[in-house]
């Protein structure tokens, strides 16, 4: 069982916020709020203040991921299991907490070394969310969305996030190009609701900065994402996969490149699975039909400075960011 409900948030820092800017805002519609930083960009998708907060920095990279739990038990529950598991916790102070718009919250580091901050408590901003296509994104029970996270130690990473914090697998896809008389490496998804994956892993060949494959949001309707992907075309943001579905969580999406070297995934129609007879599957094809990766850029999180190494596919194309970016 876990305690964690969901995706909340997620915090970058960016050399570029006009950019950010212009994608989040103009291109894929999210609504603008504030926040504690003036040179900040806090993004609403619901009556959160923020779900993807945008800081200026000298550098580009995913800050933390913010996991949402009930209430204060469950938070001093996922804390003791951590500490449990040898990791140090943090409580943040109530002027930290106050910054993220929570009630409460703890923070710490996962095996592959990325800051999480749990939490309850998010204090709602009722205003209306005026979003710039018309859409409403699909938050609620299922989260922001997801988050796929690479990391150079793969079996402690899903140790930690399946046995200490609770996560339930939810299938894996398998990269090819490896030895015939090694163990298989393997994507591995994993779900805190009924959203097919909240999160998922991959085997990286460093533990540099982005520290962030790609993060999903849903919306409501096909048209949202067919306006999404003019947008971003009419923007000039390079595209990293063509509109497709998804065999995993059965996402329509296409994926645009972010400044900072990590992709957004858009999509909608995703998949609500149910507890009851669900096993996790292994797929063979990350889509049924479209995610043309051809044309995309390698990701900052697979491309280290004098390193040659790739993961391999499930389709043996040899390009890294396909079955890694496209659940």
């Amino acid at each position: 069982m876990t305690h964690i409900r969901g995706l909340g948030y997620l915090r970058v820092r960016t050399q570029d916020v006009t950019r950010w800017r212009e994608l989040t805002v103009e291109a894929l519609g999210f609504a603008e709020g504030t926040g504690p930083d003036p040179d900040g960009l806090y993004l609403r998708m619901d009556e959160r203040r923020a779900r993807l907060v945008v800081l200026p920095g000298d550098s580009d990279r995913a800050e933390a991921i913010g996991w949402e739990v009930r209430d204060q038990f469950a938070l001093a529950e996922v804390a003791r299991a951590v500490e449990a598991a040898g990791l140090p916790v943090r409580e943040l102070t109530w002027q930290e907490a106050g910054e993220l718009a929570v009630e409460r919250a703890i923070a710490f580091e996962d095996p592959a070394g990325m800051r999480v901050e749990v939490f309850f408590g998010p204090v709602l901003d009722h205003s209306p969310v005026l979003t710039g296509l018309g859409q409403r994104f699909v938050t609620d029970a299922q989260g922001m969305g997801h988050v796929v996270l690479p990391t150079t130690r793969m079996a402690e990473t899903v140790t930690f996030y399946t046995e200490v914090l609770g996560f339930l697998p939810r299938g894996a896809v398998k990269l090819s190009h490896q030895a015939p008389d090694t163990p298989p490496r393997r994507v591995r998804f994993m779900g805190v609701n009924q959203r097919h994956h909240s999160l998922a892993l991959c085997p990286a060949p460093h533990g540099e900065a982005p520290g962030l494959v790609h993060l999903m949001v849903e919306v409501d309707t096909l048209d949202a994402v067919g306006r999404a992907l003019d947008n971003v075309n009419r923007h000039g943001f390079p595209l990293s996969s063509t509109l497709g579905r998804h065999t995993n969580d059965k996402m329509v999406s296409f994926y645009v490149r972010a400044p900072g070297g990590w992709d957004l995934e858009y999509g909608t129609d995703g998949l609500l699975v149910d507890e009851s007879h669900y096993t996790a599957e292994e797929i063979t094809a990350d889509s049924y039909w479209g995610h043309d990766w051809s044309g995309s850029q390698p990701l900052a999180a697979f491309s280290p400075p004098g390193t040659s190494e790739e993961p391999g596919t499930p389709d043996g194309s040899g390009t890294p960011e396909k079955p890694v970016q496209g659940e």
